[in-house]
């Protein structure tokens, strides 16, 4: 079984996944509603919108979105995506690209559980949490 998270956005999911793919060295997959065989249902100034928006790292991240209905989009709120870097300059760089263009709501730097830890709200409404290693020495009980 496997969690991902799931992002709705107010018509800009094609900017926000091109966005974080770049950002994160990986490839979307795109799917504006005008390319699904369920188009015809849909009124033809929503065929633009993304249906369906996928990054995937292979390793376990996948992060999923889609354009919401006008009528039905909310803004985020009270949920973060939450990125596990491998080490200290991977969660500084990280940190750096996705937060460009944001709101940093905590710089990143070290923490009693983290070697590195920030948080920022993105460009596109979405708040982000990314964490480093673990302090140096640190053992955790979690397997």
């Amino acid at each position: 079984m496997k969690i991902n998270p799931y992002l709705n956005f107010a018509g800009n999911c094609r900017q926000a996944f091109e966005f974080y793919a770049a950002c994160l060295g990986l490839e979307p997959v795109i799917m504006a509603v005008a390319e699904t065989p369920a188009a015809e249902h849909f009124p033809a100034d929503s065929q633009h919108h993304v249906m369906h928006a996928q990054i995937d790292n292979g390793n376990g991240l996948t992060l999923m979105g889609c354009d919401a209905p006008a009528e039905m989009y909310e803004r985020p709120a009270g949920t973060s995506v939450a990125i596990q870097a491998d080490t200290v300059a991977e969660a500084e760089r990280v940190f750096a690209a996705l937060s460009e263009g944001g709101s940093i709501t905590m710089p990143i730097a070290e923490t009693f559980w983290s070697q590195r830890f920030g948080a920022f709200v993105d460009q596109f409404g979405i708040s982000w949490m990314v964490n480093g290693p673990a302090p140096i020495g640190a053992e955790s009980d979690c397997a």
